[in-house]
């Protein structure tokens, strides 16, 4: 195993290419083969010019099939039509989520994101088992605020399915200018119907790191991983140092990874010098590791918040953090996205998305599938699963379906509970229900209308956002707590 310093030259990869998620928000850049060859890492990662070409006999089979459905197809077939069909084939062929290929206008679309903001839902997703999957919607954004949630499956987007469209087709029709809808069908994991849920587009900002004081500790959550996140983290962290905080909580949850430039900077903050961050090993099994390089080691004590939508670059900032520093992690297990992709120019204006590489722990354990295994699971109540309601919709005694069921889960997370969850709209829902509208100073009706809704979405908004109810960070704290008084007793 060959293992190096800063490890610049697949660094640079990784800095565009952690975040394999394609998006409302797309975070990536081109580096084509030549870069790679400029580089000599061409032939490491399969990516060479001459190791790319087929030989002969397969030549000479995709030639005869070209000629074959040209020549006897029953209608006038377009010679680019087979050609995007011929290479979108051959990187669906590898059933790999992160892999993808981008036609001119997708790859367009693909620098645009580059820019500070963008329009649309603000929601993370990957083709996963052939549907459009939501790796995390962004924090603040329409689709935080509309109740979508990881691993939530869109079905179709205003009536037209997605079904048999690529990821890049599909995000087309789910972007949108600001202030217009968009009408999602939605698959839940533990939901035997779908939802329908109307999302309000609108500009979405990549403020990426926000940061509270919460009494004796400092907290730290980072929502992706951008161009400016180390910047931003390294401003927060001295902001509480300065103020003399006795330990940090950082929380990935919901981070569906970014760019590793921003991981390794954070790290080095944090991690003690020549300590691993992250391995890279290739097709052939070598191995890469890049170094915590820093003096300004954090001394303090430390809690990793995660989920199980905490992925790629968050995954790796964990991992470093557990492996290599003995930070314990607290949440549930992550993601698991545990590959490299590199972005290839195709010459023509459109673009290959291809997994070179696998990334490793400090250990050389491989996350991929499984994730990073919390140190302290803590799961939170299952009406976290909640979604707004819906205001166009009413609800009343002896109901019984999924927009019910949703509304007992709120009425329980807002602090009324119904006494039930299984969608049937009866005597103590109702109850429970007039008791919620008596204390927001409306009429006790027991019925769901519009203005009873907004209510509801305002009290179901706040309690997500109440840290002191948020029993995994409450969890990350009491562990905190018991690790800086052990420090001051020490030390």
């Amino acid at each position: 195993m060959k293992q190096v310093g800063r490890g610049k030259h697949w660094l640079a990869l990784l800095a565009v290419a952690v975040l394999s998620s394609l998006v409302t928000q797309w975070w990536m850049a081109d580096d084509g083969v030549g870069w790679w060859n400029r580089l000599g890492w061409g032939d490491r990662y399969g990516l060479s010019e001459s190791s790319a070409a087929l030989d002969q006999d397969g030549l000479n089979k995709l030639v005869r099939a070209y000629r074959l459905i040209k020549e006897n197809y029953v209608l006038p077939v377009d010679d680019e039509v087979l050609l995007e069909g011929a290479i979108q084939g051959m990187v669906e062929s590898l059933d790999d989520p992160h892999s993808t290929y981008m036609d001119e206008e997708a790859a367009v679309q693909f620098q645009e994101s580059l820019e500070s903001s963008f329009e649309g839902i603000g929601a993370q997703v990957i083709m996963q088992n052939n549907r459009v999957t939501i790796l995390a919607p962004i924090k603040g954004s329409p689709a935080e605020k509309a109740g979508l949630r990881v691993n939530d499956q869109i079905l179709s987007v205003n009536g037209e399915s997605l079904e048999g469209m690529t990821l890049t087709e599909a995000v087309a029709k789910i972007r949108g200018p600001k202030g217009s809808k968009v009408e999602l069908l939605i698959a839940r994991p533990g939901l035997d119907e779908p939802l329908k849920i109307t999302v309000i587009r609108d500009e979405i900002p990549l403020e990426t790191v926000y940061a509270d004081r919460l009494g004796d500790f400092g907290y730290i959550q980072i929502t992706q991983f951008s161009m400016n996140t180390a910047e931003r983290f390294k401003e927060e962290l001295q902001r509480l140092t300065d103020a003399g905080v006795k330990g940090l909580v950082i929380d990935v949850r919901g981070n569906p990874g970014g760019l590793l430039e921003s991981v390794v900077a954070i790290a080095d903050e944090l991690l003690p010098a020549k300590s691993v961050i992250v391995q890279v090993e290739d097709k052939q099994g070598n191995r890469e590791a890049t170094y915590a390089t820093s003096s300004r080691r954090l001394d303090l004590p430390m809690v990793v918040l995660v989920d199980e939508g905490s992925a790629s670059a968050s995954e790796i900032l964990a991992a470093a953090l557990q492996e290599s520093a003995g930070v314990p992690v607290v949440g549930t297990p992550t993601f698991g996205k545990g590959t490299v992709q590199n972005t290839m120019s195709l010459q023509d204006g459109s673009e290959l998305k291809l997994t070179i590489a696998k990334w490793l722990t400090p250990k050389g354990n491989w996350i991929h599938k499984t994730g990073v295994q919390p140190d302290h699971v803590v799961r939170q109540p299952d009406y976290f699963a909640a979604v707004p309601v819906n205001p166009s919709v009413p609800l009343k005694r002896d109901m019984n379906n999924l927009d019910v069921k949703n509304l007992q889960m709120v009425l329980e997370s807002v602090g009324f509970p119904p006494g039930r969850n299984d969608g049937y709209f009866d005597e103590k829902t109702e109850q429970a229900l007039k008791a919620f509208q008596r204390l927001s100073g409306l009429s006790p009706t027991g019925i769901v209308d519009g203005e009873t809704a907004v209510k509801l979405n305002e009290a179901l908004l706040a309690r997500t956002e109440d840290k002191e109810k948020d029993i995994q960070l409450q969890a990350a704290l009491k562990i905190l707590e018991k690790l800086a008084a052990k420090q001051e007793t020490t030390g």
